[in-house]
This record gives structure tokens, C-alpha cells and sequence, in this order.
């Protein structure tokens, strides 16, 4: 395919939609349905928390290598390194698929699965970024704003099918995606610096992780407070099946609860370039926090599933909120030779160890105390995230 620096703006921009799409697709039809599926394989809920924390963690150890690659060779398209992790990450996935694992062999394969998809979607968002800084007018909250329809029409389908053909569906599901994600990454047009990029000199180079969270502190206390935060606000989605079934629900009514979660994102992702706007990205950060703790609260006190369904529309404002403006904060708050490694920075500490330490402390809470010490859990760690979200805004901007 023959990409010139300039390929049509407006085909970047629907390209890109097309991206998020199949990423959120693809994420959805496994993720949101893992706990189901490994519940009806016998497994109990601290085997389920110990899986999806693997998962995480697997993903922790790949993305900053993968980061940190990517900013050292920017000779290498992000799409290739993009592709070929989703590519991997079919391959691993079949033995899930064809034979019966037990729990060793669940964990490996989750881990696999982790490294290669969850260190994907930061340089996915990086494809964009690029295109950005270099001023096309790639409008990516509203492209994450469709992989959030897509991830809702995606789990509601998938809770109607499982429901008649049983939830080792979702493993087919999820395989197929893959492959159609690889092909979509594969074809968006490679990102070529501008002429005046490449005439100007590079002023410093990528600095190692560890300098660039010695030296950013309102970066660093913010990605604290985003592991706090996802800490809380996972498991209201990896376990929303324990939740559903407290109030009495089944698979159809998980399908339900999971397309409104990704549908009350929809609305963010409109208007949030306003938003940005009108607050920036240090206050939507600790916005999104508070409302994740909202939501939690909201959980813990709905006695019947017509509230905890109404209970996902504060979705919008927290977790939908803090996806978009968490890449801006980073876009932001980090130069321009680690921007990279600082967006994988920020998905190690929020979907890696927050992803980790709240899978694995929700399903142990789970069992020892049931739904409501889970959601008491997941509640204390989003109030301190808020807390330190408030403090990161009283730092100085470093850039």
C-alpha cells in the first residue's frame, strides 16, 4: 500500500472509528465475558480473580517493552507492532478454544492473551496521536465513543446467544474479532512525519521510565490515582455477572447491564471535546474518578435490577470519562519524546496493576464477604483515587 504523509483526513478519521470499533468489539466479547465463562468451568471466584489478574499483569510486563520500543525505533510502524501482538495473541488463544484447560493452563493462556492485547490498545491510540500532533483533525473521543457502542452492541448480542447456545460461545466470538482487528490495523495508512518534523532536530530523547516518574510528579500521582481507580471500578464489570445474578439476574439481563455500560460512554464521547474545553484534562480527571465512587455507591445500595441498571447510566461521567481525557492528560503532561511510553505508562497503572490488584482483590472479597463487601472494596479505593486525582490538580504542570 503506497501512504503518502497526507492521506485523506476525513478517511483517517472514519478509518480510525472503524479501529476503535473492532478493538472494543473484540475486548468486550472476551473480557466482559471471562468470568461467566470460567465460572461454568468450575472454577471458583478467587480462580476467576487470579485468571483475569494474570491477564493484567501479563500486560503490565509487555507494555512498557513494547512502549519503550516504540519510541526508540520510530522507524517501525506502530501498525506492525500492533498487528503482529493481535496476530500472536489468535494463536495462543486456540488451545482455550479446543482443549480442556485446567487451571494451569488457563493461567498461561490468559497470560499470553494479556501480554499480546493489552499492550496493543496503548499503541493503537498512539497510531492516532501521531496523526494528531501533526495537526489532522482526527477526532479520536468520538472514535472511542463508537467502540463503546460497539463494545455495548457487542455484549448485548453476545448475552442473548450465550443464553440460548451456552458461554463458550464467546470464545469463537472472540477469535473471529481478532482476526478481523488484525486485518483493520493492518490497513490504516502509516504515519509519516511531517516536513517540518523531520527538518527539526530531535531536542532530547525518550527517557527511562523510571526518570520520567521521578522528574513529572503531577504525572506520577495522577497514575497513582488511576490505579486506585481502575482498582475499583474493574470488577464492576469483570464480576458484573456476580452482581446480576445477587439481584436475581440471568445471562440476558448481563447482555443488558454490559450494552448500557458501553452505551452511557456514547455520550462523553460527543461531548467531550467541549468538556475538555471548559475543564481540562487535570479536572475530567478527577471528575471521572469521583463518579467512578458514584457508581460503586449506587451499586451497593440498588435493591433490585431496575436500579442497578439505572445505576450504569453514571458510567458516562466516570469510567466513560476518564478513558478519553486520561490519553489528553498524557498528550499533555508528558514531552514529546516519551508521549509513547507515557500512554503505556498510563495503561500499565490503570488497566495493569489497577486491572490486577482489583481483579484479584474482588474475587477474594467475593468469596469471603459476597457482592456487597466487593462493592464496598471497589468504593474505598475510587474515594481515594479522588482524593489523589485533587492532589495531582495542585501540582505544577512539568511541560
Amino acid at each position: 500500500m503506497n501512504n503518502t504523509y497526507h492521506p485523506s483526513a476525513r478517511r483517517l478519521d472514519l478509518q480510525y472509528m472503524v479501529l476503535q470499533a473492532g478493538f472494543w468489539a473484540m475486548f468486550g466479547s472476551i473480557c466482559a465475558y471471562q468470568a461467566a465463562l470460567l465460572l461454568s468451568r468450575g472454577f471458583t471466584n478467587s480462580q476467576v480473580g487470579l485468571s483475569i489478574a494474570v491477564r493484567c499483569l501479563a500486560g503490565i510486563i509487555a507494555q512498557p517493552i513494547l512502549g519503550l520500543y516504540s519510541d526508540r525505533h520510530p522507524e517501525v510502524p506502530l501498525k506492525r507492532i500492533v498487528a503482529l501482538s493481535l496476530g500472536l495473541s489468535f494463536l495462543v488463544g486456540l488451545p482455550l478454544i479446543f482443549l480442556p484447560l485446567g487451571l494451569g493452563g488457563t493461567l498461561a493462556v490468559f497470560a499470553f492473551m494479556g501480554a499480546f492485547e493489552l499492550s496493543a490498545y496503548p499503541l493503537m491510540d498512539s497510531m492516532a496521536i501521531q496523526f494528531i500532533n501533526d495537526g489532522v483533525p482526527i477526532r479520536y473521543s468520538l472514535g472511542r465513543g463508537v467502540g463503546s457502542l460497539a463494545y455495548a452492541l457487542c455484549c448485548a448480542a453476545l448475552g442473548a446467544l450465550t443464553a440460548r447456545f451456552g458461554v463458550e460461545l464467546v470464545l469463537w466470538v472472540h477469535a473471529a474479532l481478532v482476526l478481523v482487528e488484525t486485518v483493520l490495523v493492518s490497513t490504516y495508512p502509516t504515519h509519516i512525519p511531517s516536513p517540518e518534523t523531520r527538518e527539526k532536530p530531535e531536542a532530547e530523547q525518550p527517557h527511562a521510565p523510571l526518570t520520567l516518574l521521578a522528574t513529572h510528579p503531577r504525572f506520577t500521582v495522577t497514575l497513582v490515582s488511576a490505579l486506585f481507580g481502575i482498582l475499583g471500578v474493574i470488577a464492576l464489570s469483570n464480576f458484573l455477572v456476580n452482581i446480576i445474578t445477587s439481584r436475581g439476574g440471568g445471562n440476558t439481563e448481563l447482555g443488558l447491564g454490559l450494552f448500557l455500560m458501553g452505551f452511557f460512554e456514547l455520550p462523553t464521547a460527543i461531548l467531550f471535546p467541549r468538556l475538555m474545553r471548559r475543564f481540562g484534562s487535570s479536572r475530567l480527571m478527577t471528575m471521572s474518578m469521583f463518579f467512578c465512587a458514584l457508581k460503586c455507591a449506587a451499586l451497593l445500595l440498588a435493591p433490585n435490577m431496575a436500579l442497578l441498571l439505572a445505576a450504569q447510566s453514571l458510567q458516562m461521567l466516570g469510567y466513560g470519562l476518564f478513558t478519553p481525557t486520561s490519553v489528553f492528560f498524557v498528550n499533555e503532561n508528558v514531552p514529546a519524546a516519551d508521549r509513547i511510553q507515557g500512554q503505556t505508562l498510563m495503561m500499565v497503572a490503570s488497566n495493569g496493576l489497577g486491572g490486577v490488584l482489583g481483579s484479584y482483590l474482588a474475587g477474594m472479597a467475593l468469596d469471603l464477604g459476597g457482592v456487597n463487601a466487593m462493592l464496598i472494596l471497589c468504593l474505598v479505593s475510587c474515594l481515594i483515587s479522588t482524593l489523589l486525582a485533587l492532589l495531582a490538580q495542585r501540582l505544577p504542570k512539568e511541560i
